[in-house]
């Protein structure tokens, strides 16, 4: 009966160290997203007013921002720039 409980109590700081890495992982990976959404967005062809609304938006709401410029505005960017 004490062996399981040994086995239980062995592995239960190596979970730990798994979620807190996967943790560490997920933030990196929501800031990554996040100044590359800011710096893809200064660097853009977007018009004055239209990048600040998307700084805006994205300095507003970090992760979904950020997210939907790579998933909306950085093709609407590029085909913007196409037609001028």
């Amino acid at each position: 009966m004490q062996a399981p409980l040994a086995h239980q109590m062995a592995l239960a700081p190596t979970g730990d160290i798994m979620i807190a890495c996967a943790g560490a992982a997920a933030a990196l990976g929501v800031l990554a997203l996040y100044f590359g959404g800011l710096l893809s967005i200064v660097r853009s062809d977007l018009t004055g007013g239209m990048k600040l609304v998307w700084l805006v938006f994205a300095l507003m709401a970090p992760f979904f921002g950020s997210l939907l410029w790579f998933l909306i505005g950085r093709r609407d960017a590029e085909r913007r720039a196409g037609i001028v």
